[in-house]
């Protein structure tokens, strides 16, 4: 076994251990035994760096109406930007909805760049991570909000929602040696998704991670259960899977911890209509990272009202479907004049409001 492949082996095996971490359902000790951080309900000043502020938003108003935001496209993966509203049918538990709202989407894209930044396998990950992210900021446009939070055993803003990307930059290159080994990804998701409810409009989540979860408060079930209440989108994109690969080629074995972490981000993205990537190499990157721009920025933006009779307080599952004018699933003829399929990314369902009962 060559040097480098030794250094990769011995880094891959020490998360494993951080990765066995998240089955074993320990108990936290008393310090650590803290209420999850609260939404202040005032504006932060300008010195703050406590809250994620809205970039231009107000704050959401209860309301029956439930938003989507949807991406078209073929089977080749090119985007269908020119559909209507007569285009699509939204079936909320089966059942056909009135589309209420309906807008090709335009606005600059909001996304909190979600960066695990802790001590696992000697920082390794942590300052792979942190390169990635710069590399994201490159395909931003000038008008375009994002911001920064890293996490270890709990999330850090590190920078507010901003137009300048160098100010991001600069976050990500003078970030210090990692602290803490922990990486506590279901708290850091769950603690941004609560900051960003406060705000309206089109959201998203950009997470780089290796997808462990290893000291945290909230469960898998309670992080999917939160992610199921959200109309923020969310794009992972994992940052170990070459390491794990070349260990598992050099073992002859596979972690089963890090494939339930790949499985883990699979389902947070799938349900709020994003993606999850997982790339070997360097030179996926500016690829994968033009396809979360290309895709914020070609979404449809879709809205319905349930009836008053379904306003259960319950999980409700969505499909959005492309159609003809004839009803049916609609298709597109490609480059080479053969008929192809279309693809809908939208997120899998939503919790309805209930409605209280009348005394």
């Amino acid at each position: 076994m060559n040097r480098i492949n030794a250094l990769t082996l011995t880094l891959v095996l020490f998360l494993t251990g951080a990765l066995s971490r998240l089955t074993q359902g320990r108990q936290l000790p008393q310090w650590a035994e803290t209420r999850a951080p609260q939404v202040q309900t005032k504006q932060p000043s300008a010195q703050g760096n406590d809250q994620i502020k809205a970039p231009q938003y107000k704050v959401a108003v209860e309301s029956n109406l439930v938003a989507l935001d949807v991406l078209v496209t073929d089977e080749d993966g090119n985007v269908l930007s020119s559909l209507k509203r007569e285009n699509f049918r939204i079936l909320d538990n089966g059942k056909p909805q009135a589309i209420t709202s309906f807008a090709s989407t335009g606005n600059p894209i909001t996304i909190v760049m979600l960066l695990e930044y802790s001590g696992t396998a000697y920082d390794y990950f942590a300052y792979k991570g942190a390169y990635w992210g710069s590399q994201f900021l490159n395909h931003l446009d000038p008008k375009d909000w994002v911001a920064l939070v890293t996490y270890d055993l709990k999330p850090t803003i590190r920078v507010d929602f901003t137009h300048n990307k160098v100010d991001v930059q600069n976050a990500l290159g003078n970030l210090s040696f990692p602290v803490f080994r922990e990486a506590n990804l279901f708290d850091a998701l769950v603690d941004t998704l609560d900051r960003l409810d406060r705000m309206s409009g089109k959201k998203a989540i950009l997470v780089i991670t290796t997808g462990a979860n290893t000291f945290g408060k909230a469960t898998l079930d309670e992080t999917i259960a939160r992610i199921k209440k959200t109309d923020v989108t969310i794009f992972c994109v994992g940052v170990a899977e070459r390491e794990y690969m070349t260990a598992e080629t050099s073992l002859g074995r596979t972690s089963l911890g890090y494939l339930q972490s790949k499985n883990q981000l699979q389902t947070f993205a799938n349900l709020t209509g994003g993606l999850a990537w997982f790339p070997r190499f360097e030179g996926e990157m500016p690829s994968l990272f033009r396809s979360v721009v290309g895709f914020l920025r070609s979404e449809y933006q879709l809205g319905f009202s349930p009836p008053a009779g379904t306003l259960d307080g319950k999980y409700h599952k969505l499909k959005v479907e492309a159609i003809g004018l004839d009803g049916k699933p609609l298709r597109v003829t490609n480059a080479k004049g053969k008929q192809s399929k279309v693809i809908v990314y939208a997120r899998q369902g939503y919790v309805a409001v209930k409605t209280p009962n009348k005394p």
